[in-house]
């Protein structure tokens, strides 16, 4: 018997929907990036990109833990000198709630060449609505 390894023109990906009302960010994130490097299938393989696309719905009614809306901040930096800008989460999540599940997400994708790969097929929205309808995903209950 041998270990079969995943190859990119064999891949079969699937289109998933996840509401993100109520859900804990943290938790969320780590299931969708399982999701998203193909941790769910048989076929998995780590340097093939063998993942799934996830849709992310509600991104403005997610929960954080604790007192993490006031005391955890999230930093960028513009390369000028003096160019360091900090947001707390609470503010983004205001300004730009997908943002924060991106970045989530991102901190729990592997750190290479494939992550890229693997963020472009993660769609989030703020509201109820998305424009994958075509796409018919599949209800994902997390």
């Amino acid at each position: 018997m041998k270990t079969e390894v995943a190859k990119i023109e064999n891949v079969k990906r699937d289109w998933y929907l996840v509401d993100a009302q109520e859900m804990v960010l943290g938790r969320l994130a780590s299931q969708i990036a399982n999701i998203l490097r193909g941790k769910n299938k048989a076929i998995y393989t780590p340097s093939v990109d063998t993942g799934d696309f996830v849709i992310v719905v509600n991104a403005e009614k997610i929960a954080l833990t604790g007192r993490k809306l006031a005391d955890k901040s999230y930093y960028s930096h513009s390369g000028f000198p003096g160019g360091l800008k900090e947001i707390s989460a609470g503010k983004l999540l205001e300004k730009k709630p997908e943002e924060l599940i991106k970045r989530a997400v991102k901190g729990m994708l592997p750190k290479n060449k494939l992550s890229r790969h693997m963020l472009k097929k993660l769609k989030i929205y703020a509201g109820s609505s998305h424009p994958h309808d075509a796409q018919q995903p599949k209800v994902l209950a997390l």
